[in-house]
């Protein structure tokens, strides 16, 4: 009933665009792991130096400082050619308590080190890669506060993939909440050029804009439109004066929630039903819902109370031009015209229940 995006786009849903700034940078990290693991050396070698008369050296029979230091890292990296060796039974169940347990500690430091600076990041940026050239008809959505919290909500309640969904806002405790919804997530600025070219934008689907402030959504919008200029935009404005400054900006369309918040007290000033029935129609929660679709082929001819939906229409898009139910345009449908229609919404399952 609802629509759904494309088939084409193709993510997986473990994929994330999340970029995090790490608490220490990558030189700070490295150094805190290799002197982790020179220090858990040193402890070796020092319970190696105080044991040593638990040693054996086949070579000279006599054990230095130097060939303690020479045992221990052939002992904590597993060589062991056998040159020295403990003798003692107190030197065996050191090397058995003590030594094994930081051997494997230190083992599994290098190889954690390798495989974060050199495995992971090698694979992740090649992953990444992989799929940002894939997207194609995804959902952008810039801003994650309430409005934009909301929207994402009520498409993944319509059946929208949240793998299809990308979401950018520059609030780590928004990326984390829009992350935990299954949404692909980006912290960074959505005005910026190259962070929406990272995105493919000229390839999404439709771009929902609530970025808090007037002047931050014009200006994410021009830069959209610049980048895409044929995606559709939906961006939220706040000031009635800003509206045309952002159809001017490129958005197709301007939601303003005040002005709809007036609508809906007006409406329940005039009856006690009107409220909630236009916020019925707004939501997938109710029993009826609007759509906006194109008409389809055996539509074309009939007049718009005749959709093979069963759908009630309201209003036809013809070329950019509305035309309401009541106007003789619309006794026959032609091909490309967009229908906007009530349907009923199909009950859940737990409604069923």
């Amino acid at each position: 009933m609802s629509k759904r995006p494309n088939p084409k786009l193709q993510l997986q849903n473990s994929f994330h665009l999340l970029r995090r700034a790490a608490k220490w940078p990558i030189w700070a990290d490295l150094i805190a792991r290799l002197g982790l693991a020179f220090f858990l050396i040193g402890i070796v070698i020092l319970v190696h130096w105080i044991d040593r008369a638990g040693l054996k050296d086949s070579h000279d029979g006599h054990i230095s400082f130097l060939d303690v230091v020479y045992f221990t890292m052939i002992s904590v990296t597993t060589t062991g050619f056998g040159d020295i060796a403990p003798v003692s039974d107190r030197s065996r169940l050191i090397e058995a308590v003590i030594v094994t347990p930081i051997r494997i500690a230190v083992l599994f430091i290098f190889v954690g080190t390798a495989y974060n600076f050199v495995i992971k990041r090698t694979w992740e940026k090649w992953r990444m890669a992989r799929i940002q050239a894939k997207l194609t008809d995804h959902i952008v959505v810039m801003g994650y506060g309430t409005s934009g919290a909301e929207a994402v909500n009520e498409l993944i309640q319509r059946g929208t993939d949240p793998a299809c969904i990308v979401v950018i806002d520059q609030a780590r405790n928004r990326i984390n909440a829009a992350e935990a919804a299954g949404c692909n997530v980006l912290e960074g600025d959505a005005s910026n050029d190259d962070t929406l070219i990272d995105l493919r934008i000229a390839e999404a689907q439709s771009v929902l804009v609530s970025a808090g402030r007037d002047d931050t959504s014009i200006l994410i919008v021009l830069t959209v439109r610049h980048l895409a200029p044929n995606v559709p935009i939906s961006v939220v404005i706040r000031a009635q004066d800003n509206e045309l400054l952002a159809r001017q900006a490129g958005a197709n369309n301007v939601i303003n929630p005040v002005s709809f918040t007036g609508l809906l007290l007006a409406g329940s000033a005039q009856g006690a039903h009107i409220a909630d029935y236009m916020a019925d129609l707004a939501s997938i929660g109710g029993k009826v819902q609007l759509r906006e679709r194109l008409v389809s082929a055996e539509e074309v001819g009939r007049s718009l109370d005749q959709l093979a939906s069963g759908g009630r229409g309201l209003r036809v898009y013809r070329r950019g031009t509305p035309y309401g139910f009541w106007e003789p345009e619309v006794q026959k449908l032609e091909s490309g015209d967009m229908v906007v229609e009530v349907i009923r919404c199909e009950p859940s399952e737990a409604d069923a229940a």
